[in-house]
C-alpha cells in the first residue's frame, strides 16, 4: 500500500473481530513505531504488547474505578457523559491486541549547560518527548492500515496511568504516555468530514 492510501484510509478502529493477531505482525508494528524520530535521538521507548483477555479486563475495571473517583456535575446529563466516556476508556478490553507506549526522560543538551530543570526544560520546547510520542503512535497506526488491521490510539486510560504501568510490570523510570488497540475491523467507519484544507494554512511568502 501506498503512503498516501494509508494515511487516507486510516480510521479510529473501535470493535474488532475475535480473530487473534501473530505476535511477528505486532512486532512488526512496534518495529516501524520505533523508527519515528525521537527527540535527541534519545528512542526512549519501551513497549509492552498485552493480548491476555483477564490483565486487558483488570486494566479496564482498573480505569473504570479512576473514572469513578471524578466527581460528576450535577447535571442530567451527567450519569451519560460518564458512562460514554468509561466505553470510550475502555473498549480496549475487547481488542485482540494492545500496544502499551511507554518513555523513559530523555537527556536534553541544555542541561549539560544551563540551571534548569529536565521538567522546566521539557516545558520550554513546548514537551518534545510528547511530540515524538506522537510521531510513533502515528507510525504504528500507519502500519496496522497497511497490513490490513484496525488500530485506535487512546489516551483517556491514561487517568490511571500509575497503576497501569505496575499492571504492566513496568520499571519506575518509565511514564506510560498511550495505549493503541489492534484487531481486524469489526466493520469500518465513514469517513468523516474534513475541513477545508484553505481554513488551515496561512502562507507567508
Amino acid at each position: 500500500m501506498e503512503l498516501k492510501q494509508a494515511i487516507e484510509s486510516r480510521r479510529s478502529i473501535r470493535v474488532y473481530k475475535k480473530e487473534p493477531l501473530p505476535l511477528s505482525d505486532l512486532k512488526e508494528m512496534v518495529r516501524l513505531g520505533r523508527l519515528a524520530p525521537s527527540v535527541a535521538n534519545s528512542q526512549p521507548w519501551k513497549f509492552v504488547i498485552v493480548t491476555n483477555k483477564k490483565l486487558l479486563d483488570d486494566m479496564a475495571r482498573k480505569v473504570a474505578m479512576q473514572l469513578e473517583d471524578i466527581p460528576a456535575s450535577k447535571s442530567r446529563a451527567a450519569q451519560n457523559v460518564k458512562s460514554q466516556v468509561e466505553w470510550f476508556a475502555t473498549f480496549f478490553q475487547d481488542a485482540p491486541a494492545l500496544i502499551a507506549l511507554a518513555m523513559e526522560d530523555y537527556e536534553s543538551v541544555l542541561e549539560k549547560g544551563v540551571n534548569m530543570d529536565h521538567d522546566d526544560i521539557n516545558r520550554l520546547r513546548n514537551y518534545p518527548d510528547i511530540q515524538s510520542a506522537g510521531a510513533c503512535i502515528q507510525n504504528m497506526l500507519l502500519a496496522a492500515v497497511d497490513m490490513d488491521y484496525g488500530a485506535c490510539w487512546l489516551s483517556a486510560p491514561m487517568m490511571a496511568k500509575e497503576p497501569l504501568r505496575e499492571m504492566l510490570g513496568l520499571e519506575e523510570k518509565y511514564k506510560l504516555i498511550a495505549f493503541v488497540a489492534v484487531g481486524k475491523p469489526e466493520k469500518i467507519p465513514a469517513k468523516k468530514t474534513a475541513r477545508d484544507i484553505d481554513e488551515m494554512i496561512k502562507v507567508i511568502e
